[in-house]
């Protein structure tokens, strides 16, 4: 991404958000132990990439720190934010928080300008800056001419380039990526992948991936590994 001097100044500048994850354990259905107490410390600006098998609990860490679900037992702390304490945190996920999912999880029925407005209408912006915002947001990931197509007429790399546009376009400080290259071929993955890298770069934004990608450890300032619900090492 870049050399280490580069990276160190941008962590030392950055203006990202701090995780703090304190024995944090999650359990589906009564039985499924997702989490075993994980711990984890996230500086600001730093890029991580957690990898491990399917079902070690690589998307249940990443939803309890963006608040999507709530852990059993233990804390998460995001800048000074206790988030397991959070009674609504909706305002938490607009204002802080950038998601992008394994699917992409557009609005068929919307443009890709409109999905990208979606958190902006939650925030309150005019219309007229929603637009601004989206289209030049849409423009830096390499879609400016494919606004107003729906995501039917998009290929599946062109999507998740629209999805991580609008998990951009509220600014957030903490970008969260499950599996963001999972579901792409190789020429889209390394697409996607370098419009994370710019959008870390030019931001300064704290960036956590979840991924069995070995590009994306290969990308990051440190790798976590996980298994059976447990950080075994990073």
């Amino acid at each position: 991404m870049t050399g280490p001097d580069a990276m160190q100044k941008m962590i030392g500048n950055a203006t990202g958000a701090a995780i703090e994850v304190d024995r944090v354990s999650k359990t589906f259905g009564g039985r499924i132990r997702a989490l075993r107490e994980v711990s984890l410390r996230v500086a600001p600006g730093e890029v991580v990439a957690i990898t491990g098998p399917s079902g070690c609990g690589k998307s249940t860490l990443l939803n309890v720190i963006a608040a999507i679900d709530r852990p059993d037992s233990g804390r998460i702390v995001v800048d000074d934010v206790c988030v397991t304490d959070l009674e609504h945190p909706a305002a938490y996920r607009r204002d802080t928080v950038g998601f992008v999912f394994q699917l992409h999880n557009l609005l068929p029925m919307l443009t890709a300008r409109a999905n990208v407005e979606l958190p902006l209408i939650a925030a309150g912006v005019p219309r007229a800056e929603r637009r601004r915002r989206a289209v030049d947001l849409l423009a830096e990931v390499g879609l400016r001419e494919r606004a107003e197509e729906r995501p039917a007429t998009l290929s599946g790399g062109e999507r998740q380039r629209v999805a991580v546009a609008r998990a951009l376009v509220n600014d957030p400080r903490l970008l969260l990526a499950d599996e963001p290259t999972g579901s792409l071929d190789s020429e889209s993955g390394r697409l996607v992948l370098a419009v994370l890298d710019r959008a870390r770069a030019q931001r300064g934004m704290t960036l956590v991936t979840a991924s069995h990608d070995p590009v994306l450890g290969d990308r990051a300032d440190r790798v976590v590994r996980m298994v059976d619900g447990t950080i075994t090492a990073g």
